[in-house]
């Protein structure tokens, strides 16, 4: 058996996920739970960290107890917060060693293996990232209360209250409109009830059907993509002028979107080189290197 393993977790507001490789960097197993912002929901984000990750060593037909030879890297939303990153780290003491940082620099890292470019996450949420001769450029991810303009949560919130809209006579009736009312018998108080408690996963499972609706050139949704698609082209530009010639779109929104956007968009698009779980499990790889380079370094730490 390896002398230990590395584990990458890649966390968002919607679902999270694991993969285990060995020291050679052989795939083990891979493994799914559930949300993982931390900073919408701490010790939620927790319990889906470990269930992804027994899953991914349940899935490698490994035992639980080899957890404290796991060095884990960890790429979560909400991780910008150093408190609640410490927070965390003090909740996970079953690690070899675990290092945390967001779901953005993960993608960055498995998509450009370290070199220079831009990633673009296009999930539940929205920000971008783009490192240029170790010159580091944030954009956005600052929560859907104030950000996440081009996330499937704000696709999600305004597919409902513009819905509302065309109840009130605000705005022309379209068929999507009337899908969204009808799934809430056309009364208003049920869809004030849903969004009292939904969560950014709740809203972001409307996506699909805005896009399937823009794709029969319903205007409401036809208008909902294209503003999103708006709001995804301006992260875009801000990293292209900030030097990152080679761009990469990352999430579960990426590969509808990517037909939308403007064609000066398209010129720096590239595919990523690896995913962000395999850029998770990079950082953790450099974290352990950097701790036998300094022996004196602590056991756990942060990108």
């Amino acid at each position: 058996m390896a002398e230990y393993f590395f584990v990458g977790i890649d966390g968002g507001a919607s679902s999270c996920r694991a993969r285990l490789r060995d020291m050679e960097g052989t795939l083990l197993g891979e493994g799914s739970g559930g949300p993982a912002n931390i900073h919408l929901d701490l010790d939620l984000a927790k319990e889906s960290i470990r269930i992804a990750t027994r899953a991914a060593i349940r899935a490698a037909g490994l035992d639980e107890r080899i957890l404290h030879r796991v060095h884990a890297g960890l790429g979560l939303a909400g991780a910008g917060l150093k408190t609640t990153c410490e927070q965390l780290r003090a909740g996970l003491t079953s690690f070899a060693s675990t290092v945390v940082s967001t779901d953005a620099y993960i993608a960055w890292l498995g998509a450009h293996r370290g070199g220079n470019g831009g990633i673009v996450i296009l999930g539940t949420g929205s920000c971008g990232l783009a490192v240029v001769d170790d010159r580091r450029i944030d954009v956005g991810g600052w929560g859907a209360e104030i950000s996440d303009e081009a996330g499937g949560q704000r696709m999600g919130r305004e597919a409902l209250r513009r819905s509302l809209w065309t109840f009130d006579g605000r705005a022309e009736r379209t068929k999507f409109s009337d899908l969204i009312l009808d799934r809430y018998a056309r009364d208003p108080a049920k869809i004030v009830a849903f969004a009292a408690k939904a969560t950014p996963a709740q809203y972001a499972e409307f996506a699909p059907l805005v896009f399937e609706y823009a794709s029969r050139g319903d205007r409401l949704a036809v208008e909902l993509v294209r503003e999103t698609a708006e709001a995804a082209a301006r992260i875009i530009d801000r990293l292209a002028v900030g030097g990152a010639s080679a761009i990469s779109l990352i999430g579960g929104l990426a590969e509808p979107l990517t037909p939308w956007l403007p064609a000066q968009a398209h010129r720096v698009l590239v595919p990523p080189q690896s995913d962000p779980l395999d850029g998770a499990i990079l950082m953790a790889r450099r974290a352990l290197d950097s701790r036998r380079e300094a022996p004196e370094a602590l056991s756990i730490s942060a990108a």
